[in-house]
């Protein structure tokens, strides 16, 4: 991936790129959204803990297709309120690669069940 952050315009305001291109050839893997919940059906309180279960689920699903979070190039991601877009921050920082993906974060008025906090869905491409 190669990171676009053209320096005529303002840069990034955290650790995203503005945008990213592939070479031909990648394959894509489209991780719908995943929410902070256990396989045994268990929600964390914590809007961090929500989003580093969040992106164990991604890593679980791109393992599915020779992927690692590392192949992240796109992340979409959903909060419930703005208290909760520094954890997820945090939680983004430490689990994606570098350079850091394109990345949206959007505040939301709820998900499912008022106990989701973070919801998010990446893009992953590798050769």
């Amino acid at each position: 991936m190669k990171p676009l952050n053209p320096p005529s315009i303002r840069p990034p305001f955290a650790r995203y790129s503005h945008g990213a291109e592939l070479p031909g050839g990648q394959r894509l893997v489209f991780c719908s959204g995943q929410l902070g919940i256990t396989a045994d059906g268990s929600i964390p309180e914590d809007a961090r803990a929500q989003a580093d279960l969040c992106f164990a689920n991604i890593a679980k699903i791109l393992g599915e297709a020779g992927m690692t979070l590392a192949d992240i190039v796109r992340i979409n991601a959903y909060v419930t309120d703005r208290a909760y877009m520094k954890p997820y921050m945090e939680s983004r920082d430490a689990h994606v690669g570098t350079p850091p993906p394109a990345s949206t974060l959007m505040i939301v008025s709820g998900f499912t069940l008022p106990e989701f906090k973070v919801e998010i869905e990446v893009v992953a491409a590798a050769a």
